[in-house]
């Protein structure tokens, strides 16, 4: 399942919620505001760090890109384009938006 995060999680709860309720191999695509969390050295870098063990962790470069914080996202965090995230969204059989 593709899981999609749209809001930051210094304002929202919605990374949270959506780590307690994915299953393990599940794949979660930061979007918009939620890409604040793929950056280091942040209050929530280690919550998602320990995500990586049992999540794919993506997050949409344009949205990084126009946020001007591209070049402060962690290791591991796979980033994708417009394409990928097409890709993303026909490789998974379900898409649950989190916000």
């Amino acid at each position: 399942m593709l899981h999609t995060v749209n809001k930051s999680p210094f304002e929202k709860n919605s990374l949270e919620s959506c780590l307690a309720y994915a299953h393990k191999g599940s794949t979660i695509l930061l979007i918009e505001d939620g890409v604040y969390a793929a950056l280091q050295n942040t209050a929530v870098a280690e919550m998602l760090k320990k995500a990586m063990n049992d999540f794919t962790i993506c997050a949409l470069e344009p949205d990084l890109k126009a946020r001007g914080v591209r070049a402060k996202v962690m290791d591991g965090i796979k980033l994708v384009d417009y394409s990928g995230f097409v890709d993303l969204v026909v490789e998974n059989d379900k898409v649950q938006a989190w916000l």
